[in-house]
């Protein structure tokens, strides 16, 4: 079945008006636990408004008209809030259900709801409501489902929540992304969703950019899914120069329709998760800006011999196929 529309946190609107849509950006987030660190709360709710309509200006003065914020149930997630920015800067922001990894995420709820013996059936129960009816008392519709792994393994507890999104998928048809981390991993989660039933283009194996091995990549593109090229501008992971290079790797072997880009920025942090000396030694027009992609990769793309028409497809065809369920060719 073609889908015409996505929610946003505003409502649905048709797929049309997605336009240039980034694939991976996060308004704010809150590491669990942040409460509990009172001497840094983070920014106020009237500061976080001013700098999020701050980078959205900024990104619509490029020509980008749309977004994902993937960001999970236990990440600081606020899609009220995510209304009121959307609301304020006429901008397409689409939210996400889902969990986060285990070291990083709120694990410590789940592994109680286990015990009790309902944890798999609870996970998926709540992404199919937020999906379908609504996030809380909001009326708010996430648009995706978000999940997550660690480095180099699937934990007992990452595949419950993977397991969970795959049911909730299946029923609603929702399609999911992913974090990965460091490129690895991907092969596994695209495994775990195809072996339940998720049809491989409603699947974005997330930051597989962490990755400059290109079999890896192309072992998952054969099968079907869509690669996020998504951290761009976190040198401190990997430098964009490793990116650019795979990324041009697969485009000379005409990928491009199964590939999505991002940076992954992060514009609100509620407590302060990242070190004073590493924001202190950062290129602030590289580290998490969202206009990264069109003032600096876009042009090193462009010369170094992508077309431009390779570059509309990541950036506007594929998000919009994407969230239509068709396959691509």
């Amino acid at each position: 079945m073609v889908v015409e529309q996505v929610n946003t946190v505003c409502g649905p609107i048709p797929l049309a008006g997605l336009g240039v849509t980034l694939m991976h950006e996060h308004l704010l987030i809150g590491y669990p636990g942040w409460e509990a660190d009172t001497l840094h709360p983070g920014p106020s709710r009237r500061d976080m408004l001013s700098i999020c309509h701050d980078k959205i200006q900024a990104m619509q003065d490029r020509g980008i008209r749309s977004m994902l914020d993937p960001c999970p149930n236990d990440l600081g997630r606020d899609v009220v809030f995510a209304a009121e920015v959307a609301s304020l800067t006429g901008f397409n922001i689409i939210c996400a259900t889902g969990l986060y990894k285990e070291d990083e995420g709120g694990a410590a709820y789940w592994h109680f709801r286990r015990t009790l013996g309902t944890a798999l059936e609870s996970m998926a129960e709540l992404f199919i409501r937020e999906l379908t009816v609504g996030i809380g008392d909001t009326g708010i519709k996430a648009g995706i489902i978000k999940v997550a792994t660690g480095v180099g393994e699937i934990s007992e507890y990452e595949h419950l929540v993977l397991q969970a999104a795959a049911m909730a998928a299946v029923e609603t048809g929702a399609p999911i992304t992913t974090h990965t981390d460091q490129g690895t991993m991907g092969q596994e989660q695209q495994k775990i969703f195809l072996d339940a039933g998720v049809a491989p283009h409603k699947l974005i194996i997330g930051h597989s950019c962490g990755s400059a091995d290109l079999d890896y990549h192309l072992s998952i593109l054969d099968k079907g899914s869509y690669l996020g090229f998504d951290r761009f501008g976190l040198d401190i992971l990997m430098p964009d120069e490793q990116r650019i290079a795979s990324l041009l790797a697969l485009l000379a072997r005409g990928r491009e329709r199964q590939l999505v880009m991002s940076h992954d920025s992060v514009w609100c942090t509620r407590g302060e998760p990242f070190p004073r000396e590493i924001l202190d030694n950062v290129d602030p027009e590289v580290f998490f800006n969202p206009t990264h992609i069109h003032d600096h990769i876009i042009p090193r793309l462009l010369e170094a011999g992508a077309s431009q028409q390779q570059i509309d497809t990541m950036l506007v065809e594929n998000p919009r196929r994407f969230f239509s369920g068709v396959a691509p060719d």
